[in-house]
């Protein structure tokens, strides 16, 4: 089952410099991804995921991110199912990112 993260977890995970990082993976669209992202991450929208899951990578851990959580929810499932063990979804998206951790960022 795959293990929602909220942003305020995630924040203090990047935070850790002791630990190692996960992959970041947006799979929103280009537009959105200009528009607001949290840095480091990894574009690959949604509908190539399946033709780049050898640039994922399943060795390390993942969050997957969208706008509120249900594009990511989806991919994540579609991760555990191709066999990435450590997959997470970031509840609320990037949405609640910009509005619980990161300000900065824009929501749209």
């Amino acid at each position: 089952m795959v293990k929602q993260i909220t942003p305020a977890e995630l924040a203090a995970w990047l935070a850790d410099k002791g630990r190692e990082q996960p992959a970041l993976l947006d799979v929103r669209e280009p537009w959105e991804h200009e528009k607001a992202r949290i840095a480091g991450s990894q574009l690959v929208p949604m509908g190539q995921v399946q033709a780049r899951l050898a640039e994922i990578g399943k060795h390390r851990e993942v969050v997957a991110i969208c706008h509120h959580g249900g594009r990511s929810m989806q991919v994540a499932m579609f991760l555990e199912k191709s066999g990435f063990p450590k997959v997470h979804n970031l509840a609320g998206g990037i949405d609640a990112w910009s509005r619980t951790v990161d300000p900065s960022i824009p929501t749209y």
